[in-house]
């Protein structure tokens, strides 16, 4: 009996896949930049089903490769040198909302898209939140630690885990889903997993903290002469009671996603050097906060659809980067202070003929860079951003995590000894490096047992 065979017994044969075909989708990210080859792709429905996968993976010498809804943008899902795939798509139990303790247990298939919905429907919201919603994973987004547009109200994805369930190496299950607000008793083992990328154990469900749902919403875009100017209003936005959201769109930014989208720019400012678009949220109209911010500004104040469509002007930046090929991404943060700097770097080291397109969010100092025509410069511009991006006291990936295309930068970034301690921990709880093997850290191909007979 090959492993295949082993994997049918424990899931069903219809949800081990090997027709390549089908594969395929599991196999490149949701961009088309990382590729790579399964020889299947599992999808068990139980943490049981999950360890007794990990225990034949394990058992032939085969690495395995999670995936909840394969948004990544930095090649941690895409399976390598022949890993097992193992898909979480079907883990999307949600549990009742709790309204004593603003809480709900969450699937790791469960999409961000329906968790809001789940959490709406009981009068609460779940804070962390991005473009891609409506695919990407509560699995995905804890494993990356995500952040999105509302962590300067709510924080990144750490915070809102109050408890998980997932499967170690080998097979055992922690399950710490009682989601106690206080609580002291030794390491906090979520708070490890958070981030880990599926190098130290497979995430099955998460416990997460719930928010208020604000239903009143306004935004304003303001049209800023510098991206100094820009990071010289967070002190004024941050005043604001019901501020949700700062967003920062570089003018590229801004101009090729309303290209893409076939509509007019939201403000006419042909000399602007940065745009800002501001979101406010609360229990009562806050669109007063923002008219008495424009009062001195250049802006436009967006309420209802003009909102929605200000949103999805935002949230279509990414994509309307890829419809004009495939760029060179680097997701950075620094110090708000230093972002200025940063930036100017970025437009200075790219060769001639590339074009530069930035945005991202503005109070935590985080910029997507994108750049388009890099080619054979790819790997100096590269080293020269997040090399200055680290000498600027910032971050080389501030929420898409490291996955295989910084593995190299890890140790730079954090330091010898943090980073010793992490493969130590690593070498722990996975001694045989069969979770996720080259995220994270470098390794080498792993022998293992044939697919077939």
């Amino acid at each position: 009996m090959t492993y295949v065979d082993e994997l049918c017994a424990i899931v069903g044969d219809p949800h081990v896949l090997t027709d390549a075909d089908v594969r395929a989708t599991y196999e490149t990210d949701w961009l088309r930049q990382w590729h790579g080859e399964t020889p299947c792709v599992v999808r068990p429905s139980s943490p049981e089903e999950v360890a007794a996968v990990l225990r034949v993976a394990a058992a032939a010498g085969v690495a395995i490769v999670p995936q909840g809804g394969n948004t990544g943008l930095v090649g941690g899902s895409v399976p390598r040198n022949g890993a097992i795939l193992l898909s979480l798509q079907r883990f999307t139990a949600l549990g009742p909302v709790d309204p004593m303790s603003m809480q709900v247990t969450a699937g790791a298939g469960v999409t961000i898209e329906a968790l809001q919905q789940h959490a709406r429907a009981s009068g609460l919201d779940f804070a962390v939140d991005w473009g891609a919603r409506a695919s990407a994973t509560v699995g995905g987004a804890v494993s990356t630690n995500a952040g999105g547009s509302r962590v300067v109200r709510f924080g990144a994805m750490r915070p809102q885990v109050m408890g998980l369930q997932a499967v170690l190496a080998d097979g055992s299950i922690i399950d710490q889903l009682a989601g106690l607000p206080k609580e002291t008793a030794g390491l906090h083992l979520p708070s490890l997993l958070v981030g880990s990328e599926g190098t130290l154990a497979v995430v099955t469900a998460a416990r997460l903290r719930l928010v208020p749902w604000y239903r009143h919403t306004a935004a304003a875009l303001i049209a800023c002469d510098s991206l100094t100017d820009a990071v010289l209003l967070l002190p004024e936005l941050r005043r604001l009671p019901s501020l949700d959201a700062v967003e920062l769109m570089m003018p590229e930014a801004l101009a090729v996603a309303c290209e893409f989208l076939g509509v007019r720019p939201p403000i006419n400012a042909h000399e602007a050097g940065a745009f800002v678009m501001v979101d406010c949220a609360a229990h009562s109209d806050p669109s007063e906060e923002l008219v008495d911010l424009l009062a001195d500004l250049r802006g436009v104040l967006a309420i209802g659809p003009k909102r929605e469509a200000l949103y999805k002007v935002r949230d279509h930046i990414t994509i309307a980067i890829g419809a004009l090929g495939a760029p060179l991404k680097l997701d950075v943060a620094v110090p708000v202070e230093n972002l200025d700097r940063l930036v100017r770097l970025v437009y200075k080291v790219i060769p001639t003929g590339a074009r530069a397109i930035l945005f991202g969010h503005l109070a935590e100092g985080n910029v997507h860079v994108n750049i388009l025509g890099a080619d054979a410069s790819q790997d100096e511009v590269r080293e020269r951003v997040l090399q200055a991006t680290i000498e600027l006291g910032g971050t080389i990936s501030a929420e898409h995590g490291i996955g295989v295309a910084k593995v190299d930068w890890l140790k730079r970034q954090k330091g010898p000894a943090a980073y010793a301690a992490m493969r130590a921990i690593k070498k722990a709880l996975d001694p045989k490096n069969l979770l996720n093997p080259g995220v994270l850290f470098a390794t080498a191909p792993r022998r293992r047992r044939a697919a077939r007979g």
